[in-house]
């Protein structure tokens, strides 16, 4: 059995030379990690001899360190009475919440009520991953404007007592002609993540495409979902193109994905800028603390 390592000797070991972090309880020499960590390797560093958890838990699937690092990597328990006291955490960075904040979902009436209810209730970290677009967001406001110059032709006298919202895609039917789009860590904004989507979707009979870098696993997204609800996967296809196979033959074992999507417009990160300026006030909070 390893034994428990004291906090100060995980704090020792805070550079690209010897980086060890904290995660769920243990201590992890991610090191040999670092060049390939998907995300860059500024992120552990930042965390590097201390407790990354928080951080980490949110955005990350269960099972990826165990996919991702050897088992020599877990050097044993973190001794939890040498803990440092909790600190503010970069959660706390953002707006107080208020009464539209806590407002119950079903008194918000529209998008834009959500949307403003969320801005002061999700963390900094969150809203901005979430509201994020590229540069200036021009292009994002057009997405919302393009669709209100788009007026509807009335038309009177006409019997609607029997409305029919359902539809077809690929083939399947779906309830309603809406989908969600695979936008990843959903965890961000609550602990149910991409599987709270999934049970919105069943409610509703809409069809859920699911991100490549969701917050959870495809199988615990799609567990326990009716033989009729429809779920898609999106596709980034890794530089280690063994990874994206490996990917697929999993995802092709699960009966509730039907189809694939090949997202091509990211040869490169985009330019989000306030991504940007959230991982700023997360760095601070993290030096400060």
């Amino acid at each position: 059995m390893l034994k428990p390592i004291d906090a100060a000797e995980v704090a020792k070991h805070n550079t690209k030379e010897s980086c060890w972090v904290i995660l769920y309880g243990s201590v992890w020499d991610v090191t040999d990690f670092l060049p390939s960590h998907p995300g860059g390797s500024n992120i552990f560093l930042k965390l590097a001899g201390k407790d990354a958890t928080e951080k980490y838990d949110p955005i990350h699937p269960p099972g990826t360190l165990e996919e991702s690092l050897p088992e020599k990597a877990r050097l044993g328990p973190i001794d939890p009475t040498t803990l440092p006291e909790p600190v503010q955490s970069a959660k706390d960075v953002g707006p107080e919440p208020d009464s539209v904040a806590s407002a119950p979902m079903s008194s918000l009436l529209n998008l834009d009520e959500i949307e403003a209810a969320a801005t002061k209730k999700l963390s900094r970290k969150g809203w901005a991953y979430y509201y994020s677009a590229a540069d200036d967001l021009h292009s994002k406001h057009l997405n919302n404007s393009i669709y209100r110059s788009i007026l509807l032709r009335p038309r009177v006298f006409i019997d609607c007592s029997k409305c029919d919202t359902s539809t077809t895609f690929l083939e399947h039917n779906l309830r309603i002609p809406i989908f969600v789009s695979p936008a990843a860590m959903a965890r961000l904004a609550h602990p149910d993540g991409e599987w709270g989507i999934a049970q919105a979707c069943k409610k509703f009979g809409a069809m859920q495409m699911i991100s490549n870098n969701a917050s959870m696993t495809p199988e615990q997204i799609v567990e326990n979902a009716p033989p009729d609800q429809i779920f898609g996967w999106q596709l980034y296809v890794q530089i280690d193109r063994r990874k994206s196979e490996d990917m697929l033959a999993r995802i092709n074992k699960l009966d509730a994905i039907k189809f694939v999507c090949l997202t091509l417009d990211a040869p490169t990160p985009g330019k989000r800028e306030e991504d940007e300026r959230a991982k700023n006030i997360v760095a601070r909070t993290i030096l400060q603390s």
